[in-house]
């Protein structure tokens, strides 16, 4: 399968889930995930970034890819509006490391038309959603994917192992997706 038919699939998974087919979500993203993940690990090596610090990179642009699904134009490739976002979450991570990003105007030219709209809304919403996780995931999400703490220094605060803290992660995701979803169909 070459890369074009391989995105033209993720596209209609997408396309899919966002008329409401949960299980092409799930392909989606089971399908993107090794992707996200190799792609955070090159674009973590190329800007000399920790390539320990992709896996958090790739919890982050799930999440980003979760919320701002709406966002992406059906009518669009999908790839380059999963790199617009792998590239501003790894610049997000750099930045708050105290690290001075420069990005080669190649790598924007070619997302400039993918760009995310940013939306109140969305914040709003977000915000709505995690009122409703317990504590922890609900701290363990504001720290890693809204205020940008990575995972080891999550765990440490917590006091617990960084594979415990993915797991929760993975777990208060999935239940805000849940949550997202349920109330979703409520509105229609």
């Amino acid at each position: 399968m070459t890369n074009s038919q391989r995105e033209e699939e993720w596209a209609e998974w997408m396309r899919r889930a966002l008329s409401g087919d949960r299980q092409a979500y799930h392909r989606f993203l089971e399908a993107v995930t090794p992707y996200l993940r190799a792609m955070a690990r090159r674009r973590a090596q190329q800007f000399g970034a920790p390539v320990d610090e992709a896996e958090d990179i790739v919890q982050e642009v799930l999440l980003a890819v979760h919320l701002k699904r709406g966002t992406w134009d059906p009518a669009r490739p999908i790839g380059p509006w999963l790199s617009t976002i792998v590239r501003n979450k790894l610049i997000d991570s750099l930045r708050r490391r105290g690290r001075h990003v420069d990005v080669p105007i190649e790598d924007v030219m070619a997302t400039l038309q993918a760009e995310e709209q940013t939306d109140a809304t969305d914040r709003l919403d977000a915000e709505h959603l995690l009122t409703r996780l317990k504590d922890p995931q609900r701290d363990m999400v504001r720290s890693i994917s809204i205020k940008g703490e990575s995972i080891r220094e999550t765990a440490a605060r917590l006091k617990m192992s960084e594979g415990a803290v993915r797991v929760a992660l993975h777990r208060a995701l999935k239940s805000l997706a849940a949550l997202y979803r349920s109330e979703t169909r409520e509105d229609r």
